[in-house]
């Protein structure tokens, strides 16, 4: 896949880096959207540079429209086109339906569900026979705790989308499909590892890179005719 263009929405960190980082490793150059830590986007643009390839950090937040579209056309004007979009910028606000405040509400369905619909901007510029791969929750399967009811809800309406955009993209031969991991291991998801280990049935908890490597797959040409398929990857969890 030398010579070839993704974008990652939110890959500064987690999985968003890993999948930025394993993209590059397939031959991608990278360009990646941060908000707030340019250093740790500095530290994957270090890394894809060490693998050989190009990679540009642009900082712009997913709920402002303008700004996903400067940041696609700053892409594209550093790397000169786009084969594959990975959205996997999201927020998560945890509170039960009494305590949940409308401010919150707002800035869930802005980043994880209005974020998704943006990549309009990176369709506009993407090569026929691209790919989009949103990252979304096993929780659109299965909630499983309190307080998650609004993030359960923005990642099934993810996974929703998924298929309408991949029917609509099909005429062009984009393939559009969503990923759902479980438990991940992270730097946000550090203190929980042990409670979140017990839950899962393969006894702990995923890398990054795991999920990054299946986002590999749909990225490549051997996922060609998958298209509007949400993928779980969460060690058993919502069995």
């Amino acid at each position: 896949m030398s010579g070839r263009v993704a974008m990652v929405f939110g890959g500064s960190r987690g999985i968003g880096a890993a999948t930025a980082i394993r993209l590059a490793r397939d031959g991608f150059d990278v360009a990646l959207t941060y908000v707030s830590q340019p250093d740790r986007a500095a530290e994957v643009v270090g890394a894809i540079n060490g693998l050989g390839r190009s990679a540009v950090a642009i900082r712009a937040d997913s709920a402002d429209a303008g700004a996903i579209t400067a940041a696609v056309a700053q892409a594209v004007d550093r790397l000169d086109t786009l084969d594959v979009v990975v959205v996997n910028a999201g927020v998560l606000r945890r509170a039960t339906i009494e305590a949940f405040t409308l401010e919150d509400l707002d800035l869930m369905l802005d980043v994880n569900i209005r974020g998704v619909f943006l990549i309009q901007a990176s369709i506009a510029q993407m090569r026929d026979g691209g790919r989009v791969i949103t990252i979304g929750s096993n929780t659109a399967v299965r909630t499983g705790s309190q307080g998650s009811s609004v993030y359960a809800m923005t990642k099934a309406a993810v996974a929703t989308m998924v298929k309408g955009i991949a029917l609509d993209l099909a005429p062009r031969r984009i393939t559009v499909n969503n990923v759902q991991p479980g438990p991940i291991e992270t730097d946000l998801t550090a203190a929980m590892v042990p409670r979140l280990r017990d839950l899962v049935p393969l006894g702990r908890v995923g890398k990054a890179e795991e999920v990054a490597s299946l986002v590999s797959y749909l990225a490549g040409p051997e996922a060609s005719y998958m298209t509007g398929a949400s993928l779980t990857i969460d060690g058993g969890y919502v069995l």
